[in-house]
């Protein structure tokens, strides 16, 4: 069997030939049935790299499949596809299931969730549920860039009841920070980890991101085009390459763009963002 082996299960038809056509690869073998009583015989059978386990035909739903593929290949990275639903979202997290997709798949990321998950190694413990209230949901992530990946993955999908334009400003806020948390706070270092929190309201959604590192001020960040001079709006690119950066530096200002409120402490390792679910008032509107 091929080294990069994909198992599907999925009772419809139809979903088999979309996600079979969507991961289709020169180096991959795709197998696909049809519920979960043979998809537990074709692990017991050989080796699979990924499960993207949806509902089976004969009640094994792809949350329930997770233990069981883990109980007999603990080392498979298993993708859970189903409803539309944070509390499952959130379970997937607790059963260590690499990713999660809503239906219909073919809105999804599930193609860059596959290949992400075909390339990873000693993911198992890179994301811990500490806090999983529907208002609440606080992650521990180990410092990792695909670590940070996933997390962002899982985000989205605990967004998804939002319009698009919002969920997709908050998650590439969140990535953003997040990113430069596990590379300037963590300093990229696996044995570190990071807490972030994802806390909805009737009004806004909020996250909280915390780092290990020494933290920064925003006065100091003459590599970031947070702090150009109105004259020299690319600034931050010469200091950039005078000090062996990569491109970028735009981060900040990217985020500040994307949400509505941003706030860091005072240690500059800690940073809060606020996204309104609808218009906010004006100061002095309300009363009006």
């Amino acid at each position: 069997m091929s080294s990069r082996a994909v198992l599907l299960i999925d009772a419809d038809p139809g979903v088999q030939e979309l996600v079979t056509g969507m991961l289709q690869r020169e180096d991959r073998r795709i197998q696909a049935v049809f519920d979960g009583r043979e998809a537990l015989q074709r692990l017991r059978q050989g080796h699979w790299d990924v499960v993207v386990a949806g509902q089976g035909r004969n009640g094994l739903d792809g949350l329930k499949l997770v233990r069981r593929v883990r109980a007999i290949q603990p080392d498979a990275r298993v993708i859970v596809t189903g409803d539309q639903d944070s509390q499952r979202v959130v379970a997937a997290i607790r059963e260590r299931a690499y990713s999660y997709a809503h239906k219909p798949l073919s809105d999804s990321p599930l193609a860059e969730m596959v290949s992400q998950a075909l390339d990873s190694g000693n993911w198992q413990d890179d994301i811990r549920v500490e806090s999983a209230r529907p208002e609440w949901v606080s992650l521990d992530v180990r410092c990792k860039l695909d670590a940070a990946e996933r997390t962002t993955y899982f985000l989205r999908e605990l967004l998804s009841d939002l319009s698009h334009q919002i969920r997709d400003d908050v998650t590439a806020a969140f990535r953003e920070l997040l990113m430069n948390g596990i590379e300037h706070g963590c300093k990229s270092d696996p044995k570190k980890r990071i807490r972030v929190s994802l806390l909805r309201t009737p009004r806004s959604v909020i996250v909280h991101i915390h780092d290990p590192g020494q933290g920064f001020s925003l006065d100091l960040l003459p590599h970031a085009a947070i702090s150009n001079p109105e004259d020299s709006p690319i600034k931050h690119v010469e200091v950039r390459v005078e000090e062996g950066r990569r491109p970028g530096g735009f981060g900040i200002l990217m985020t500040r763009n994307l949400v509505d409120e941003l706030l860091y402490n005072e240690r500059g390792n800690a940073v809060l963002f606020v996204k309104y679910l609808h218009h906010r008032p004006a100061s002095g509107e309300e009363s009006r």
